[in-house]
């Protein structure tokens, strides 16, 4: 009897464990200054397309989340010490990442494209480009891409904390252009006052070596309970209508891109 009440509070409180586990909220770390995925709004409370689509899959997951605010260069050091469980704030999917954390399937895909002042003729070569200083944000896809690739056609690639800075050097004249992912640059600038006079110019870039596998949330390496909930999350929101809901607050257009990806 006694080896059987041992046993039983044992389950018990193994028990309690795990449950104490599943209530435990999400921390979800994402940088609050990339339009129309994440923005601050007037009474600083956050929106865009990852806030939402964050929120709709905890939801699905019937998971408390927090939001944790942090400029993006510093995401992937947070997610490995800890601060938070879980970046979801428009991170692509590349192989130079993927040795530092875990990635769960896509939830968007979009292509990178340069912003120059409108008339600006750069060809698929890219040679218009050198002597241009081009803004790029500290950290991102773009960073790389920008220093690999229009630094070798000579451009001076320039980065920043935040793409909303670069916004403002490219609006003063202090840039000759920006590289970023086609929907922010379009929504977050060229949509705007500031971005009155500067259009989207060369191709768009689409290159795997830099842009990877679409748009993915991050989680600590090896924490594939993570991994397989969200992703099961993703496919529910994207079943039930929830995610063609949020999409259609934000964009005129499929930003999932073709299932085939």
């Amino acid at each position: 009897m006694k080896k059987l009440a041992l046993l039983g509070a044992l389950a018990l409180s193994v028990f309690s464990l795990v449950s104490q586990a599943a209530e435990k909220p999400l921390k979800i770390g994402i940088e609050a200054a990339y339009p129309p995925f994440a923005f601050k709004q007037p009474d600083g409370s956050i929106a865009g397309f990852d806030y939402d689509i964050g929120n709709a899959l905890c939801e699905e997951m019937k998971t408390k989340c927090t939001w944790v605010e942090q400029e993006f260069d510093g995401l992937i050091p947070a997610l490995k010490v800890r601060k938070i469980d879980a970046i979801l704030s428009s991170m692509s999917i590349t192989d130079d990442r993927k040795k530092s954390v875990d990635f769960t399937k896509r939830y968007y895909l979009t292509p990178a494209r340069l912003v120059m002042k409108d008339g600006t003729t750069v060809s698929d070569s890219l040679d218009e480009l050198k002597g241009k200083k081009i803004g790029v944000q500290r950290g991102s896809i773009h960073d790389r891409f920008a220093k690999e690739v229009l630094g070798a056609k000579g451009a001076t690639v320039v980065p920043y904390g935040t793409q909303n800075e670069i916004y403002l050097d490219v609006a003063a004249g202090r840039l000759d252009g920006t590289v970023a992912d086609a929907t922010l640059l379009e929504d977050g600038f060229l949509k705007t006052d500031a971005g009155k006079g500067f259009a989207f110019v060369g191709p768009a870039f689409t290159d795997a070596k830099y842009f990877g596998d679409g748009i993915g949330i991050a989680v600590r390496k090896g924490d594939k309970a993570n991994v397989d909930r969200i992703n099961a999350a993703i496919d529910a929101i994207r079943a039930n209508g929830k995610y063609k809901e949020i999409e259609s607050k934000y964009f005129n257009f499929d930003i999932y891109g073709p299932d085939s990806k």
